[in-house]
């Protein structure tokens, strides 16, 4: 077991002898000083695991100590032991980055359980979350078993993304290994559930089914719209549910969280059909239908996500609905800017929508750019990009301008993303889609049951250009990749983040209300 080394610096250390053996017993090697000159000194001569300084020593204080030690050092954990309790004292230690706090008269478990929270919290923490994962792996392997609905996808889907990111904090790349084998496992067993009852969702009345792309705003997003207060909804493409966690806490610290929810993304998880159902509250066969003249098909050129506004307004109008509202999307940082500068002027209106690209672009970014392949070859780092990104982002100025008044804020997206790893070959003609997780078109050769499938897109409430139009969805881990030059084709694509097709990824959406924290 590895020894640990303290420096110890007290007038008095000859009373604290008691406290030293007993740290020495288990394991500490202690260096005992008795001013903050020598503590400083000593620090800057040997290597030492953590600092222990009394605030009130004759000379140099321990708060003098504690600033020269951390000049020279900034990363060696001090520990502030005081017999006073006066707030100024222990503001000015913590404003001196304090690692933690102790108050005299000491006691032996007390000294004990700052040092292992210093010096053992990561193996601790490693062993107890080996521990704790250990057992939910049993519990989410025999959950396979049983005959889930939507609501318990959801749920093993929220607990694999919470263990994800427990093994990413306590640094633990075997168990993660263990975990992401355990999540493509969830991913097929969940991608069989989707193409058991997808359809029924669509079609079934009676079914039993979750929330769906086209249903958030009239059941979720037009009841939190009154006149008391402003509603912001934000739409933030592409953003995955263990991405919204990773900069949750960084909201939470300005905004109250209230509730967070899920949906289930339409078919295909894309832009042009996901996001266009949430806006006209229809899916894209009845789009297709009953607005002709906005609806942009796959056979067209233009912009798939050009009338989002209109088909906005129009939703409105269908629920009699009447109340000022502001439409803004945002796809470059130039936009966010002018956002930023312009945001007070919203608080007029009863509803804001506000579309964010960012994600999305750093999704494609990620496909097309060898230095944001290098900067996110997996989902750890992709997490941190974004998170990274938004401290940084307008979005987030965005946010807290909007936390200073008395405003609801609606957190959601439109689809998520998946990392691609295995190739299916696909065979089309020319007037085939190129998204790489779903394929829509006529005559499409490809090996049957690896895929979700569907020649008759009114089933899916999908349109079609021709009779013989059908729709192939790449599952879990997959991505189509034509036979001509399939080699490279395959290694460009392979471990980029990709939508479309059918994962808990790409489906489960999350759904978070906030409020201003003075609301």
């Amino acid at each position: 077991m590895q020894r640990y080394t303290i420096l110890w610096a007290d007038d008095e250390i000859d009373l604290l002898k008691p406290h030293i053996l007993f740290l020495e017993q288990r394991g500490y090697d202690i260096t005992p000083v008795n001013n903050g000159t020598d503590a400083v000194e000593l620090s800057n001569k040997r290597h030492y695991d953590v600092v222990f300084l009394d605030e009130h020593m004759p000379g140099m204080s321990g708060l003098e100590a504690l600033s020269q030690i951390k000049n020279n050092k900034p990363h060696l954990p001090i520990v502030m032991i005081t017999k006073n309790e006066e707030e100024q004292i222990m503001e000015d230690a913590i404003g001196a980055k304090i690692d933690d706090y102790l108050i005299k008269p000491l006691n032996p478990s007390q000294i004990l359980l700052s040092v292992k929270k210093l010096l053992d919290n990561k193996r601790l923490v490693l062993e107890k979350t080996n521990l704790s994962y250990q057992q939910e792996f049993r519990n989410i392997s025999m959950a396979f078993l049983d005959d889930l609905n939507h609501e318990k996808w959801v749920d093993i889907y929220k607990k694999l993304v919470f263990w994800e990111l427990e093994m990413e904090s306590a640094d633990n790349p075997e168990m993660g290994e263990v975990l992401e084998a355990q999540k493509a496992e969830a991913n097929s067993n969940f991608c069989r559930f989707v193409k058991r009852n997808y359809e029924s969702w669509l079609n079934d009345p009676e079914a039993e089914k979750p929330l769906l792309s086209h249903q958030i705003m009239k059941r979720k997003v037009f009841p939190e719209v009154n006149k008391q207060r402003p509603c912001f909804l934000f739409i933030i493409d592409n953003l995955r549910f263990d991405q919204w966690k990773a900069i949750e806490p960084v909201l939470g610290e300005i905004l109250t969280i209230e509730k967070e929810e899920t949906y289930f993304s339409l078919l295909p998880t894309t832009t042009a059909y996901s996001r266009n159902a949430i806006f006209s509250g229809m899916s894209a066969l009845e789009m297709s239908k009953t607005h002709p003249d906005i609806w942009v098909g796959e056979d067209e050129d233009d912009s798939k996500n050009k009338f989002e506004d209109e088909f906005l307004m129009r939703l409105i109008r269908r629920n009699n609905l009447s109340f000022k509202m502001s439409y803004n999307k945002v796809r470059n940082f130039g936009e966010g800017k002018n956002l930023v500068d312009s945001v007070r002027n919203l608080f007029t209106n009863e509803l804001n929508v506000i579309v964010y690209n960012f994600v999305d672009m750093l999704s494609h970014a990620r496909t097309d750019m060898a230095m944001i392949k290098e900067l996110a070859p997996d989902e750890a780092a992709y997490r941190s990009i974004t998170k990274s990104w938004f401290i940084h982002s307008p979005l987030f100025d965005v946010m807290k301008i909007i936390s200073e008044k008395n405003a609801r804020i609606i957190i959601t997206t439109d689809h998520g993303t998946i990392r691609v790893k295995r190739p299916m070959k696909i065979i089309g003609d020319r007037s085939v889609n190129t998204n790489l997780r779903y394929k829509q078109g006529k005559n499409l050769n490809y090996e049957t049951g690896k895929a979700m499938e569907t020649s008759k897109p009114e089933r899916f409430l999908l349109p079609k250009t021709n009779v013989t139009t059908s729709y192939v969805f790449a599952t879990e881990d997959q991505f189509f990749a034509y036979p001509n030059n399939y080699n490279y084709y395959v290694n460009f694509y392979k471990d980029t983040f990709q939508h479309g097709g059918v994962s808990m990824e790409e489906m489960i959406i999350p759904l978070i209300f906030l409020n201003s924290k003075n609301a």
